[in-house]
């Protein structure tokens, strides 16, 4: 499985879809966007913190488990750092596989494992630098 992440400090630009076989039948994308109501605090922006390579490293290993539960060709994931303003994605993620079950089932878990256990932090926006 190919797997492609990216934590950058700049806006999310969707990477053109390139599929590494012929057998990819299903291509499922995730945004997740900043909303301006974060519990009661109406927000301009959110801020994100990471410990980069071990982001990296538990990402990796998800992703590398969840291909032999859930068959896929590529995922690509991408998270934004710093601020954040409403609106705007703050993750991407594309799954490619060779059907939409595999892909969706991926998707999933792979984002409730990235809230639970990568280090990525949401800072609340007073404590941000």
């Amino acid at each position: 499985m190919k797997i492609d992440i990216f934590l950058t400090r700049t806006a999310i630009i969707v990477p053109p879809l390139a599929l590494p076989s012929r057998e990819i039948g299903a291509c499922v994308e995730f945004q997740g966007i900043v909303r301006e109501l974060e519990g009661e605090a109406s927000l301009t922006a959110l801020y994100y913190e990471a410990y980069e390579p071990m982001a990296r490293s538990v990402l990796t290993g998800h992703f590398t488990e969840l291909s032999t539960q859930h068959p896929c060709d590529a995922v690509v994931f991408i998270h934004r750092l710093g601020e954040v303003p409403v609106g705007e994605p703050s993750l991407f993620i594309r799954v490619l596989a060779a059907h939409r079950g595999e892909a969706l089932r991926f998707l999933v878990e792979s984002i409730e494992r990235l809230k639970r256990d990568v280090p990525i932090w949401k800072v609340v926006p007073e404590m941000a630098p």
